[in-house]
């Protein structure tokens, strides 16, 4: 099988993520970024992530997948905007109803 110049297969498999959770807590939602969202999630949820210490438990409802870390960061960092904030809403609109909030 012939690869492209500086082909490697565990490349291939290295996503990142952009996720947002919702604090049981305080109703409050946390978005962040990382390369591991199980280990990620376990550590917002075991208190060992400052930001979002003391609002536990906390749920994950929603996420995107990336290939390219500065995309996930860029992203990370517009759905942290009014405007982004706003998109997570509507797309979240029926989860949030459902809920009562």
């Amino acid at each position: 099988m012939i690869h492209p110049p500086n082909f490697s297969p565990a490349k291939i498999f290295v996503m990142y993520y952009v996720y947002v959770l919702k604090s049981d807590k305080d109703a409050k939602l946390y978005t962040g970024c990382t390369s591991d969202l199980q280990r990620r999630f376990f550590l917002h949820n075991t208190g060992k992530v400052p930001s979002t210490n003391g609002r536990t438990p906390l749920k994950l409802v929603y996420y995107e997948a990336f290939l390219d870390q500065n995309d996930a960061f860029v992203r990370e960092k517009w759905l942290k905007t009014g405007w982004g904030r706003n998109q997570l809403q509507k797309l979240l609109h029926n989860y949030f109803k459902n809920l009562g909030g």
